[in-house]
């Protein structure tokens, strides 16, 4: 069984620390402890890790995040992965920081990476896993916040953060999302 695992962030070494490339920096931490290289893809970088027979490809599209659908329906095509089997991370400025919730579905509430991706596959049922990046903005700021880099407060809390991401991942690759769902979104 395959799935598809979209880290959603914007490449450049400008963006690599901001709140926005959550989705890049869960992917990075998945790999680096899977001992797995990205290389440069159509649309993405991409690696391939094996978990319990199941393959999970992992993508950071290379679109910018306005753009994320273009990436992932190419995977999902080229692959030949069902919605069902993808899997997209993404930053939540209405949960708190470090707080994760995974969904089968719902609105981009807001967020230009999911509201693409949503345009491209014609759906908003397709899995997600929303990673809470608090929201401590004035009022109008929201694309300033998400796009400045952590605080050193959530930089220090940020691999505990990650780790758990990553397991919630192998979870839902697992035994799927609704056990994952019951374990993750009540920690």
């Amino acid at each position: 069984m395959k799935y598809l695992i979209v880290g959603l962030g914007n490449i450049g070494p400008e963006y690599e620390l901001t709140r926005h490339n959550i989705g890049f920096l869960v992917l990075d931490r998945l790999a680096d402890k899977s001992n797995i290289d990205f290389d440069s893809g159509r649309y993405a970088f991409a690696t391939e890790l094996r978990h319990k027979g199941k393959s999970l490809h992992l993508i950071k599209p290379t679109t910018y995040m306005n753009l994320s659908g273009k990436a992932v329906n190419y995977w999902m095509k080229d692959l030949k992965i069902p919605v069902e089997n993808i899997l997209v991370l993404t930053d939540d400025i209405a949960l708190p920081f470090g707080k994760l919730r995974m969904r089968g579905k719902g609105s981009n509430g807001g967020h230009n990476g999911l509201g693409n991706i949503q345009e491209v596959l014609g759906t908003d049922v397709y899995p997600r896993l929303r990673l809470g990046v608090g929201n401590d903005f004035p009022k109008g700021r929201q694309a300033d916040y998400v796009l400045s880099n952590f605080s050193k407060e959530d930089l220090n809390q940020l691999p505990e953060v990650m780790d758990k991401a990553c397991e919630a991942i192998l979870s839902f690759c697992s035994i799927g999302l609704e056990r994952t769902m019951n374990i993750y979104n009540t920690k």
